[in-house]
């Protein structure tokens, strides 16, 4: 099971001349730019780490400023399915066999969809599957940029270095 992690940077990005309106001219051409980006990772180390590596060739002088750990039950990355990543609340609905009385299990489902709508259809159809009853609570966009999954290196396990 992935554990994922939320990290977000934070650099400077410099500011087109004509928005400028400042005296002090080296620091007005630069703003500060934050970023999300998710990774399955083992540990807030392991996270930092594979967020250097990650980030480190796209964007030059960054700082990271949290890492958090996000509980998901699941992550789904829908090809076409646009650059918005929608944080969708599903609540599992189940019946205590020993009082009869309801209990509601929420979970958090990641998805990259083009309109909220097509995040909660993409869900629902994902979940058309399950045995017990659910209703999707929300569906919130989320400022994450970009996920990256955990991939197993060729000669990783097998002892070889």
């Amino acid at each position: 099971m992935p554990n994922w992690f939320l990290g977000k940077i934070r650099y400077q990005q410099p500011v087109d001349d004509a928005t400028v309106g400042t005296r002090n001219e080296e620091f007005a051409k630069q703003k500060n730019v934050t970023e999300a980006y998710l990774i399955d990772a083992v540990s807030y180390t392991d996270a930092e780490t594979r967020l250097y590596e990650e980030v480190a060739a796209n964007t030059p002088e960054f700082e990271i400023v949290g890492i958090t750990r996000m509980k998901l039950a699941d992550v789904l990355q829908v090809e076409d399915g646009g650059d918005v990543w929608y944080k969708v609340k599903a609540v599992f609905i189940t019946e205590s066999e020993k009082t009869g009385k309801q209990k509601r299990h929420a979970t958090a489902i990641l998805i990259n969809a083009l309109t909220p709508k097509q995040a909660y259809e993409l869900v629902e159809a994902s979940l058309k599957s399950s045995l017990d009853p659910f209703e999707i609570t929300d569906v919130n966009v989320t400022k994450i940029l970009d996920i990256f999954p955990y991939i197993k290196k060729p000669n990783e396990g097998t002892g070889e270095n």
